[in-house]
């Protein structure tokens, strides 16, 4: 799962990013339009993969983790000048979804905050890359029809497309437009920005944190919103005594970590669910789509399970809780074997049995 951080100059991208993989990337005041994004990790806290480690006592544990990409700040009319240079535009196109951070504390350079005119110049950006893309495509489709080229595909994806400038020159991304199998295939490689799931996130200072409700709710009618105190979670960060840690949070009304309540928001944006592998070598934390059948599940795993796969050991890690250990599963009647079609479900722990 890859998660692009954009947002606008000096908004706290960087000490977002910071905070929530740890990392030390420079902090300026200016943004520099060429410079090379931030890469960085965030594992997910899923206390299932720690209870399950606790019960199987296996040499590696590992947890799920989500990529994050701190993209430079992207100033007013950068789409349209093609201010980011190519390479960058495609690592934001490859991201699975994007993460916009907002600039809700005042500074000496930017004044005063304006987080909703801020979410309105991004989208606007976002948009005008869109547009631009999607008109350049269509024109090259209509020469090709005066041409005489007018194949079935080439008018599956101009009707596509027509759908596509349609939204976007009202002014509307075409994340919520539903398209034909066909159509979604034609247009899959153009990896529109608008398209992609978008979070919100408002990065408070320390003082305003925890008292900006009607902001959110007024986000939350158009986008999923969350407030951080990006700063504060920075330094949080880079502090080892998890009391000291406590007692911080505690201070300011956070309950959770910035990093926490980012991977449970980022899976539920994307529609991502977590499975997990046991045994005496490794406990580990997989990420499929809610949905995903079990012969997916196994080419997570890896591509031998998928190619050779024959059934699915399954039991819940909540069944495995409630009868205290595999015997007990097995004993209660909650060990299962299913076949590739099986629907997974979030918790499920899974063996392949596989003959290639």
């Amino acid at each position: 799962m890859k998660i692009g951080i954009i947002g606008l100059p000096n908004c706290g991208k960087t000490t977002l990013f910071n905070a929530l993989t740890k990392s030390d990337a420079p902090v300026t005041d200016y943004a520099d339009t060429m410079a090379e994004p931030h890469l960085g990790e965030v594992e997910v806290d899923d206390p299932r993969v720690t209870h399950l480690s606790g019960i199987y006592k296996p040499k590696k544990t590992i947890y799920a983790k989500i990529e994050m990409i701190d993209f430079v700040g992207m100033a007013k009319g950068s789409s349209k000048e093609q201010a980011i240079s190519a390479d960058v535009m495609r690592m934001i196109k490859n991201s699975d979804a994007l993460a916009v951070v907002l600039r809700n504390f005042a500074t000496d350079l930017e004044g005063e905050p304006t987080p909703q005119a801020d979410l309105d110049a991004i989208n606007e950006e976002l948009l005008l890359s869109d547009l631009i893309i999607a008109e350049k495509r269509m024109e090259k489709i209509e020469m090709g029809f005066k041409k005489g080229q007018k194949t079935n595909e080439l008018q599956t994806e101009h009707k596509a497309l027509q759908k596509i400038l349609d939204k976007l020159n009202a002014m509307e991304p075409i994340r919520e437009l539903e398209f034909t199998e066909h159509e979604a295939k034609a247009i899959k490689g153009f990896q529109l920005l608008t398209q992609k799931p978008m979070l919100v996130i408002v990065n408070s200072n320390e003082q305003s944190f925890g008292k900006n409700n009607e902001l959110l709710d007024s986000l939350n009618q158009t986008h999923k919103a969350i407030e951080f105190a990006g700063k504060f979670e920075m330094e949080l960060s880079r502090l080892s005594d998890e009391e000291e840690i406590a007692l911080f949070m505690e201070d300011i009304g956070i309950t959770e970590s910035a990093r926490a309540r980012l991977t449970q928001y980022a899976y539920e944006l994307l529609g991502y669910i977590s499975f997990f592998t046991v045994g005496d070598d490794e406990v580990r934390a997989w990420t499929i789509s809610k949905g995903d059948a079990a012969l997916t599940a196994a080419g997570t795993i890896h591509t031998d399970l998928m190619r050779g796969f024959i059934r699915a050991e399954c039991f819940s890690y909540d069944d495995l809780i409630e009868c205290g250990s595999e015997k007990g599963v097995k004993e209660k009647g909650k060990f299962r074997l299913e076949g590739k079609e099986y629907v997974v479900k979030d918790g499920d722990i899974l063996n392949i049995r596989f003959n290639v």
